[in-house]
C-alpha cells in the first residue's frame, strides 16, 4: 500500500519527502490509474460531448519565458500535395504537459534521483513513456474561479495570489465532488480567461510572465495532491504554482516532479469545460489525452479532451 505523504521517506540532503521507488520510475503517479478506473470513467459519458482542452498555438503572443514562436509555413510535396512544416517548435508554447526531464531538485536530480541523463540513455524518464501509456481516466474539474466569484470573493489571475489546499477541498465539497484515486485534477483558476481579454499591448507586457495567480507552493499542497491519490494535475495558468512566489513555500515544481513524480499540465484551455460542468452540475469526465512520443522528450503538447 502507497504511504501517505507524512509516511513518505525524506531526502537526505533536501529534506523533502520523495516516492523513489513506490511508483514506476518511469511514468509516477500516471501509474496510480488503473484500466478499471479507465472503465469506470468512460461510464460517466452521457451525452458524448467532446471538449477540447487545448490552447490554439497561436494564442500566447509572444510566447511566455522568452520561448520561440512557432513558425508554421505549407510546402508543396509535389503538383497536387501540399504538406504542413513547423520550425523552432516548443512544445511547451501552449497547453502543456511536464515531463520529468524538465526540471531537477539539484544536486538530488531528476525524478528517482537520476543525476546524469546522458549516462541512462534517451529511454530513461522521456515524455515518450507518457505517450505509450496515454494519460487517461476520470477527470475532475474544480472551478477555483468561478467558485470565488460565486462567493463575491475578490480573485485575479495575474495578480500573483495563491490558492491554497484548504481552498480546494472547499470547492471540492461545494461542488459535491470526492477525489479518487487515480483522477486527473484540472483546477480552473481564471488564467486564460484573463489573458484572452488582454489586448496585443498588454500582452507583450513582461509583466504577464513575471506574475500570475496559482496554486500555492507550499508542504499542504503537495500533501494534499499525494493523499488524494491523484495521478496528475493541471491548471489554466502557466506553471501551476503562482509567480513570482516566495521562498518560505518554495517550488512546487520541485516538490511535484522530481520528488514526488506527480505529473503536471500547464496553460490548459479549461473556460468552456466549467461551463459545460456548471450546467450540468456533475465536475467529473472522461479526460483523454496522447502526448507526443519524442524520444528523450521532457515535455509535449497537451492534445487533451473532456468526454462528457
Amino acid at each position: 500500500m502507497t504511504p501517505s505523504y507524512d509516511d513518505l521517506p525524506k531526502h537526505p540532503a533536501l529534506g523533502l519527502p520523495h516516492s523513489w521507488g513506490l511508483l514506476d520510475p518511469e511514468v509516477g503517479t500516471l501509474s496510480r490509474t488503473t484500466r478499471a478506473d479507465v472503465r469506470d470513467a468512460a461510464q460517466a459519458v452521457t451525452s458524448g460531448e467532446a471538449v477540447s482542452l487545448n490552447l490554439s498555438l497561436g494564442l500566447i503572443d509572444p510566447p511566455l519565458f522568452g520561448r520561440p514562436a512557432p513558425r508554421h509555413s505549407v510546402h508543396a510535396a509535389d503538383r497536387n500535395t501540399f504538406e504542413d512544416l513547423l520550425d523552432q517548435f516548443n512544445p511547451q508554447a501552449a497547453s502543456q504537459w511536464d515531463g520529468f526531464r524538465h526540471v531537477r531538485a539539484r544536486e538530488a536530480g531528476f525524478y528517482g534521483g537520476v543525476t546524469d541523463l546522458d549516462a541512462v540513455g534517451p529511454d530513461r524518464l522521456s515524455i515518450e513513456r507518457f505517450a505509450e501509456r496515454g494519460i487517461t481516466g476520470r477527470g475532475v474539474l474544480l472551478d477555483v474561479a468561478g467558485w470565488l466569484k460565486a462567493c463575491g470573493a475578490a480573485w485575479d489571475p495575474m495578480a500573483g495570489d495563491v490558492v491554497d489546499a484548504d481552498t480546494l477541498s472547499e470547492v471540492a465539497r461545494a461542488q459535491g465532488v470526492e477525489l479518487r484515486t487515480g483522477d486527473i485534477l484540472c483546477i480552473r483558476l481564471g488564467w486564460v480567461a484573463a489573458y484572452r481579454a488582454l489586448s496585443a499591448q498588454q500582452r507583450a507586457d513582461p509583466i504577464v510572465e513575471r506574475r500570475f495567480s496559482g496554486v500555492r507552493s507550499d508542504e499542504a499542497t503537495a500533501r494534499f495532491l499525494w493523499d488524494s491519490g491523484v495521478a496528475a494535475v493541471v491548471t489554466d495558468n502557466p506553471a501551476v504554482e503562482s509567480a513570482p512566489g516566495n521562498r518560505e513555500d518554495g517550488s512546487l515544481h520541485r516538490r511535484l516532479l522530481p520528488m514526488l513524480g506527480v505529473v503536471m499540465g500547464e496553460l490548459f484551455d479549461l473556460d468552456l469545460l466549467a461551463v459545460r460542468c456548471a450546467e450540468r452540475q456533475r465536475y467529473h469526465f472522461l479526460f483523454v489525452a496522447a502526448p507526443l512520443p519524442v524520444p528523450a522528450g521532457l515535455s509535449s503538447p497537451a492534445n487533451a479532451m473532456a468526454i462528457l
